[in-house]
């Protein structure tokens, strides 16, 4: 008896971590002063040491259950996009700029052209948040995990001076809100998705003209990274008062984390167009719009608070930056919490 006769290819995992370092290779910053293998990332502050009060800022997060549409799909090349995205935004909301990323991978068994895919999407999400891969994990747990599933996670790091946190707290009556598009449904309230469709091959390939694209491929559309889109708000002069990236808990739950107390976010629904997966998703499954509201983003994945003045300026920032921004609302005295109008 051997390790690998218990379930762990040790070789598998050697041959993975190779088939990776290409990918990983894209992601490299002039700071990263270690290789792919060492047993840990090493990372150099020197560049930071202008800053008045250079503070970290963190984020972890997983993919959750959209991973069990790319193991329907087999399409195994976006769901890194995912969870970089759900790590790096959350710093972004601070005004933080991601350094370096971490993932971890456990699998039933190392298939290592699937988990060098997995990598690979990972590494572009490294890429569109300028952020390096310097490391990670990949377990192999047989017994655990059936052999065709695995569960994906990260963690990000990055920096931000103390003077430049967006914290909210100076938010007040007055104020604009200005949303940014999402790609879709992101990475969060797919236990409901899984309920509302057949998780069947049959289902996930078929195509729906008012998608313009198969609900498989509309589904796994990977979570938009605001990395970029903030930093050029930032770059035009224009101060983000405060930042809710609209993750699980939809509008309720995310957009008062970043209010102060004494005021509330009011928003038109019909300031912008709701994509046609959250519309079709509402149809088939019953689902009432307070509920989509409190579950999903609904075609906002973040929402900045900014003074009506500089309005014009980060709607023209965020639209070089290859984004979408609509004016979605404003802030209102009253209790804290967000109207839906």
């Amino acid at each position: 008896m051997d390790y690998k006769n218990a379930g762990v290819d040790i070789e598998a995992g050697y041959k993975s971590v190779e088939l990776m370092k290409e990918h990983i290779k894209k992601t490299m910053r002039p700071e990263v002063l270690t290789n792919i293998g060492g047993f840990s990332g090493a990372f150099s502050m020197e560049a930071f040491k202008k800053m008045e009060k250079p503070t970290l800022v963190s984020g972890t997060d997983g993919v959750g259950t959209k991973l069990k549409l790319a193991f329907v799909m087999d399409k195994h090349d976006t769901v890194g996009i995912d969870c970089v995205a759900m790590c790096v935004n959350d710093i972004a909301c601070a005004g933080g700029e991601p350094l370096f990323f971490l993932d971890y991978i456990a699998c039933g068994k190392n298939i290592p052209e699937k988990i060098a895919t997995i990598v690979s999407g990972v590494a572009e999400g490294c890429s569109q948040s300028d952020a390096a891969l310097i490391g990670g994990e990949t377990a192999e747990m047989p017994g655990f995990y059936p052999e065709d599933e695995y569960d994906l996670a990260g963690f990000a790091v990055g920096v931000v001076d103390e003077k430049d946190l967006i914290t909210g707290k100076d938010i007040k009556a007055g104020d604009t809100l200005v949303g940014i598009a999402s790609s879709g449904v992101h990475s969060n309230g797919f236990s409901l998705v899984r309920k509302i469709f057949k998780m069947d091959a049959e289902t996930l390939h078929t195509y729906h003209e008012e998608l313009g694209t198969t609900l498989g491929e509309a589904l796994l559309a990977p979570t938009k990274i605001y990395v970029k889109a903030l930093r050029s708000v930032k770059e035009a002069g224009v101060r983000i008062k405060g930042c809710s990236h609209v993750t699980g808990g939809g509008f309720y739950e995310n957009i008062p984390r970043m209010l102060p107390e004494g005021v509330r976010a009011v928003i038109k629904k019909d300031s912008y167009e709701v994509p046609a997966i959250f519309r079709m998703m509402a149809k088939e499954g019953d689902v009432a719009e307070e509920m989509m509201y409190n579950t999903y983003n609904m075609g906002i994945g973040m929402v900045l608070a900014l003074d009506p003045a500089d309005v014009d300026k980060a709607m023209e920032a965020i639209r070089e930056a290859g984004e979408t921004p609509y004016v979605i609302g404003q802030v209102e005295a009253g209790e804290k919490g967000v109207t839906l109008c």
